[in-house]
C-alpha cells in the first residue's frame, strides 16, 4: 500500500496531525497497534488536559473544539502554587496574563474521541489498526514500513507519534534523553463541599505533590504524585479511605471529599529525543518530547508541534517540493526545538527544586514563592507562559 504520509500512533498528536493535512490532497495512513474499537471509543483514563489559548485556536482550526460538549469544558481562571505548610502561596490570575482566564480543562478521552471521529471521516485517510511496526527501511525517495502482521506500507514521509516510549524512534536510530523520576502519578475525580471557584492548585508538599484541577460543578480532579512504595499503599485503600487521605492532604481546603471516578496510575518519565527528524521521518508528540505533567504543557507542546510539521509539509506540497526532503524536515527541527527545549528545561528545573527535601532547597523554594508573589512582572510572565494568548 502506497501513501504520501504514514503516521504511526493514533493518539491525539497523530490524529491531529492527520487532521491538519485535510483537504491537501495528500494520502495518509494512520497506523495503530490497538484495535479499531479502542481508539474509536476511548475510555475514561483520569487525565484532564489543560489547554492554552494557543491550543484552543488550533483545535478550532481543526474543527475539533465544537465537538466537545459544553459540560466537558471547564474554565481554568486562576492558579495557586503552595509549598508545604507555608502560608505564602503564589497567586497567578488570568488578569496577570491580560486574559479572561488562564485556559480550559477537557478530559483526554473527549479530545481523542473528537479527533478520531473527524479523521475517520476524511476520504484521504486510511486507518490501519491492530498491528504494530516491526521494521522501517528507507528506500531512495521513500520509506517502507513493515507491520507485525506482514503488511507493508510505503510513503514519502514517516511520522512517529507512538508515545514517549516510541518503537519507531528506536527503529529510526534516534536516541533520547530519558529520565525516570522514580515517582508515580495517580489521577481521579472527587466531589467536595467547598467551591473551587475554577482555581487550579499545585501543592508541593513534603514527600508528595498534589494538584487540584477544577471541573464543572462541585467536582475536581486530583493528581497525586508519590514514590512507588507510597503509591502502593494508596492504591490498596478503599474509596472511603482514599477520600479521607486526600481530604487530609488538602488540609480541608475543599471541605468534605468523596471519590467520583475510577483511579488511574502512571509512571513519571520525561523524554527528549536527540533529534526530531531522521531520513524521511519526523517525530511529533511524546515521541519527540515527553513532558513531566507538573507544568501541564505536554499536550499543548505536542499539539503545537504537529501544527509546525504540518505547516512545513503543506508549504512544500503547495510549491511542488518534496515533502520528505531534508530542507522541509530541518525547518521543523529548528522551530520545534526552539519552542520545546526552554519549556522542557524549565520543567526539569521546577521538578528538581520542588522535589528536593533538603533544608536549603525548602528555604529556597519558599523564598522564591514569596518574592514572586510580590513582583507583578514575574507573575505576568508566568501567566503569559500559561495562557499562550
Amino acid at each position: 500500500m502506497k501513501f504520501d504520509v504514514v503516521v504511526v500512533g493514533a493518539g491525539p498528536a497523530g490524529l491531529c496531525f492527520a487532521r491538519s493535512l485535510r483537504g491537501s490532497g495528500l494520502s495518509v495512513a494512520v497506523v495503530e497497534k490497538q484495535p479499531l474499537a479502542a481508539i474509536a471509543d476511548p475510555q475514561f483514563d483520569g487525565r484532564e488536559i489543560a489547554l492554552t489559548h494557543a491550543s484552543r485556536r488550533i483545535l478550532e482550526q481543526l474543527e475539533l473544539w465544537p465537538a466537545f460538549a459544553a459540560a466537558e469544558i471547564s474554565d481554568l481562571r486562576d492558579a495557586r502554587i503552595s509549598d508545604g505548610d507555608s502560608r505564602h502561596a503564589l497567586q497567578i490570575s488570568a488578569a496577570d496574563g491580560r486574559s479572561g482566564q488562564l485556559g480550559w480543562l477537557v478530559p483526554n478521552q473527549v479530545i481523542r474521541r473528537a479527533a478520531f471521529q473527524a479523521v475517520s471521516a476524511q476520504d484521504e485517510v486510511e486507518l490501519v489498526t491492530g498491528s504494530g511496526v516491526q521494521a522501517v527501511v528507507t528506500q531512495g525517495n521513500g520509506v517502507a514500513v513493515q507491520l507485525e502482521d506482514g503488511r507493508q506500507l510505503q510513503a514519502r514521509l514517516l511520522v512517529a507519534a507512538d508515545s514517549r516510549f516510541s518503537q519507531v524512534r528506536r527503529l529510526l536510530g534516534v536516541g533520547a534523553r530519558s529520565r525516570d523520576h522514580g515517582t508515580q502519578m495517580m489521577v481521579c475525580r472527587f466531589r467536595h463541599t467547598r467551591p473551587h471557584d475554577h482555581v487550579a492548585w499545585e501543592w508541593f508538599d513534603y514527600g508528595h505533590t498534589l494538584a487540584l484541577l477544577p471541573l464543572n460543578g462541585e467536582l475536581s480532579s486530583a493528581v497525586l504524585t508519590l514514590n512507588p512504595a507510597q503509591m502502593q499503599r494508596v492504591q490498596a485503600m478503599t474509596d472511603v479511605e482514599l477520600a479521607a487521605d486526600l481530604q487530609q492532604r488538602m488540609r480541608g481546603c475543599r471541605g468534605e471529599v468523596s471519590l467520583a471516578s475510577s483511579r488511574h496510575v502512571y509512571p513519571l518519565v520525561s523524554v527528549y529525543a536527540e533529534r526530531f527528524v531522521a531520513d524521511r521521518a519526523a517525530l511529533i508528540g511524546d515521541a519527540a518530547v515527553g513532558m513531566h505533567p507538573v507544568t501541564a504543557h505536554g499536550f499543548n507542546l505536542g499539539l503545537q508541534g504537529q501544527a509546525r510539521l504540518a505547516r512545513a509539509l503543506l508549504a512544500a506540497h503547495r510549491n511542488g517540493a518534496d515533502i520528505g526532503s531534508q530542507a522541509v524536515l530541518a525547518r521543523y527541527q529548528r522551530q520545534h526545538h526552539a519552542a520545546a527545549f526552554p519549556v522542557y528545561a524549565a520543567t526539569r528545573a521546577v521538578i528538581g527544586l520542588y522535589n528536593d527535601e533538603r533544608p536549603m532547597a525548602r528555604w529556597l523554594r519558599g523564598t522564591t514563592l514569596r518574592l514572586a508573589n510580590r513582583v507583578p512582572p514575574f507573575r505576568r510572565a508566568i501567566a503569559a507562559h500559561l495562557t499562550q494568548v
